[in-house]
C-alpha cells in the first residue's frame, strides 16, 4: 500500500505456470485479474511468508526533523485550554444562573430585581403589615391559642374574655420577634367578650387606634392573628356591614352580645382576639366572632363572614378594666320582652321600665316596641342590647318606637348599670 505520490503504472505479472497454478483451489495471480482496474493506484498483494534477499535497507530519515521546534505546538495547546477554559466558565454561568442554553423558551422581559419588604411604601398592604404585626401577639392558654394586640408600652394587652376564660398560672404570649412572656388576666367583661391582661415585658410596641365610628362599608381592612394556630397570619379583605348584631355563648354559660363590624377578610379558631385595622394600620375592632354553615363550634372556619368588636367600645372597656379592675355596662333602664314586635313586625318590646331609670325619663313605657335606635334598624331583644352596649354610658341615642297603632320619637340618655 502506497500514499500514492511516487505512483507508476504496474505491469503485470507472468502468470504463473506447472503444476502449482493448476491445481491451486484459488486464482493467485489476482494482479492479473481482468476485473480489476489496471489504473488503480493500489497493489493487491496476496500476503505470504516474508522471504530475505539480502540485507535489511537503510532506514530513511526526514532531513527537515532537527529543524522543527516544538514551541508553536506548545503555544496552540496553550491557548487551546485557555479557549476551552473560557468557553466552559461561560457555559457554567449560563446553567447556573439562567437555565442552561436550550432551557426552553424565554417569555417575556427579564425581571427586575424585586424590591425587599423594607422599601414598600408605608401605605401599601405590606407596609401596614410591618408596622402592625410588632404589636400583635399569640395569646397561649392551657389547651387552647388565641390573639391579642398591645395596648400600652409597659405591657398591657387586649384581647377577648372567651380566649383567656380558665386560664390559670401557664399563661403566656409569644411576640412576632419569637420572644415569649409570662402574662397575668387583668380584668374580664364576659358579657362584652373584652379582657385584658398584663405582660411580663416593658418596652412594647402600642397599636394606633382608629374611630370606629367613622369606618364605611367597603373600606379596606386586614386582620391579624393566629388562625388554626398559624402565627403572624395576615388577611385581607373590607368592610361588609357595620353594626351587625349577634347574640353568643354556650347553653348555661354567659350570654355575649354584639353589634359587630363584618369583614369577609379570613378569620379562622385562633384570630380571637386579633386586631382588624384600617387602611391606615389604625384597628378599629377586635377579631371576635366567626359563623359556619355546620360543624361544632371548634369545627367551624371562614366563609367570608367574621366579625369584630368595635375599637371604641374595646378602649372604654378595656381602660375601665385597667383603671377600676371593672368594666361599666351600658343599660337603658328596660327589660326586653322574649318575643319581638307584636303581630311579625319587627322591633323590641319593652315587658318592664325601671322607675327611675333612662327609658322612663325618655317617656318610655312598658308595651312599648322600639323599631330604631340612633337611626338603626331595631328586629328584635338582641339588636335593641347589643346596640345599646355599645354605646358609652351617658350617650343621648334617639329612640323610633310604636305604642299601640302611633308611632313616635324621644331621645334617652343611657346609664351605667348599678349592679
Amino acid at each position: 500500500m502506497t500514499d500514492g505520490w511516487n505512483w507508476r503504472q504496474p505491469q503485470p505479472p507472468t502468470p504463473p505456470t506447472g503444476p502449482s497454478a493448476a491445481g491451486s483451489p484459488w486464482w493467485s495471480d489476482a494482479l492479473a485479474d481482468p476485473w480489476r482496474d489496471p489504473y488503480a493506484p493500489a497493489a493487491v498483494v496476496v500476503p505470504g511468508a516474508p522471504v530475505s534477499s539480502g540485507p535489511a535497507p537503510e532506514p530513511v530519515t526526514d532531513p527537515d526533523a532537527l529543524r522543527r521546534s516544538y514551541g508553536p505546538v506548545l503555544l496552540i495547546c496553550l491557548i487551546t485550554a485557555l479557549l476551552a477554559g473560557g468557553l466552559g466558565g461561560t457555559l457554567g454561568y449560563v446553567f447556573a444562573v439562567r437555565g442552561g442554553v436550550g432551557s426552553g423558551t424565554t417569555l417575556g422581559a427579564q425581571p427586575q430585581a424585586a424590591p425587599s419588604a423594607a422599601q414598600r411604601a408605608p401605605d401599601s398592604q405590606a407596609g401596614v403589615a410591618k408596622k402592625v404585626l410588632p404589636s400583635v401577639v399569640t395569646v397561649r392558654v392551657t389547651g387552647a391559642i388565641g390573639s391579642g394586640f398591645v395596648a400600652t408600652a409597659d405591657g398591657y394587652v387586649i384581647t377577648n374574655d372567651h380566649v383567656v376564660e380558665g386560664a390559670d398560672k401557664t399563661m403566656s404570649v409569644a411576640f412576632t420577634d419569637g420572644t415569649t412572656a409570662s402574662a397575668k388576666v387583668v380584668g374580664r367583661d364576659p358579657e362584652s367578650d373584652i379582657a385584658v391582661i398584663k405582660v411580663d415585658k416593658s418596652r412594647l410596641t402600642p397599636v394606633s387606634f382608629g374611630n370606629s365610628d367613622a369606618i364605611a362599608v367597603g373600606d379596606p381592612v386586614l386582620a391579624f392573628g393566629a388562625p388554626l394556630g398559624l402565627v403572624n397570619t395576615v388577611t385581607y379583605g373590607i368592610v361588609s356591614a357595620l353594626d351587625r348584631t349577634i347574640q353568643a355563648g354556650e347553653p348555661g354559660g354567659t350570654t355575649r352580645y354584639y353589634a359587630a363590624i363584618q369583614t369577609d377578610a379570613a378569620v379562622n379558631q385562633g384570630n380571637s382576639g386579633g386586631p382588624l385595622v384600617d387602611g391606615d394600620g389604625r384597628v378599629i375592632g377586635m377579631n371576635s366572632v366567626i359563623r359556619s354553615v355546620g360543624g361544632t363550634e371548634t369545627e367551624a372556619g371562614n366563609i367570608g363572614l367574621a366579625f369584630a368588636i368595635p375599637v371604641n367600645q374595646v378602649r372604654r372597656v378595656a381602660k375601665d378594666i385597667i383603671d377600676t379592675g371593672k368594666a361599666r355596662r351600658t343599660v337603658i333602664g328596660a327589660e326586653v320582652a322574649a318575643t319581638g314586635g307584636l303581630s311579625g313586625s319587627g322591633g323590641a318590646r319593652l315587658r318592664s321600665v325601671e322607675p327611675s331609670g333612662p327609658a322612663a325619663a325618655g317617656g318610655l313605657k312598658a308595651g312599648d316596641v322600639l323599631t330604631r335606635l340612633d337611626g338603626h334598624l331595631i328586629e328584635d331583644g338582641t339588636d335593641l342590647i347589643a346596640l345599646v352596649r355599645k354605646d358609652d354610658p351617658g350617650a343621648t341615642v334617639a329612640v323610633e318606637y310604636r305604642r299601640g297603632a302611633k308611632t313616635a320619637t324621644t331621645s334617652v340618655t343611657l346609664a351605667e348599670d348599678a349592679n
